[in-house]
């Protein structure tokens, strides 16, 4: 047995006329009992077409707007100074509630999936082993480096503008091979040359980069150029 579909009826030259005409001083339900459709459907064309409400409409008592001094639903509204019945009072489920609720501090769901104790490891995404040293703050902030954290237990807090990098050749993430004669404390911009492709690459490579990069600008150029106008605004 198929189900009933309410038959859906072509909007008329007429109707859309008496749309753009009645639409922006009228209610929509008016409207709706005008040309013969649904509330919805007046709101969609009205949105097709382009049709807003007039400010005289919307300042009218119509518009169902409240306005300075408007006491609709004053009886309703809590008054200042309200004091809720059951202000004061706790209320506990019975039976074996007790037994199935939340206990403080627990976890649940994705979070207990997820959760890792002080002193848990994992390997980040960029490829570090991590030991996690707190439960305070979000993500990131609980985890810190294994190869920065053998650096800081023998001379401190890293300085600023200063980085714990592994050794040439040294990077793993085998705790037992993480050592202090495995890293060392070098500056950012130290750290800056060190990751430059003139010194990771042979020069031939770092053309080719360079080559590379000039390219991509000069494809970029062209793709901003055929999506602006003549006059050099966007399109």
């Amino acid at each position: 047995m198929t189900k009933n579909r309410r038959h859906r009826r072509t909007w008329t030259q007429r109707e859309l006329e008496v749309m753009r005409r009645e639409y922006p001083r009228r209610t929509a339900a008016d409207v709706a009992r005008l040309v013969g459709h649904s509330v919805a459907s007046v709101y969609n064309y009205a949105r097709l077409l382009g049709l807003r409400k007039s400010p005289e409409f919307l300042a009218s008592p119509a518009s169902g707007r409240l306005r300075p001094g408007d006491t609709r639903g004053l009886s309703g509204r809590f008054r200042r100074g309200h004091q809720p019945w059951n202000k004061g009072t706790h209320w506990t489920a019975g039976g074996r509630s007790a037994e199935t609720r939340f206990k403080k501090g627990s976890l649940n769901g994705r979070a207990a999936k997820l959760y890792k104790p002080l002193g848990a490891y994992r390997i980040n995404a960029d490829g570090y082993l991590e030991q996690k040293i707190t439960h305070e703050g979000r993500g990131g902030q609980r985890w810190k480096a294994v190869h920065r954290l053998v650096w800081e237990a023998v001379h401190g807090p890293v300085p600023p503008g200063h980085v714990v990098v592994f050794k040439p050749g040294r990077r793993t993430t085998k705790l037992e091979a993480i050592t202090l004669d495995a890293v060392e404390l070098v500056s950012r911009e130290e750290l800056m040359r060190r990751n430059s492709y003139h010194n990771r690459y042979p020069k031939e490579i770092g053309l080719v980069i360079q080559l590379r990069g000039a390219l991509m600008r000069q494809i970029n150029k062209r793709v901003r150029q055929q999506h602006e106008e003549p006059d050099g605004r966007p399109a």
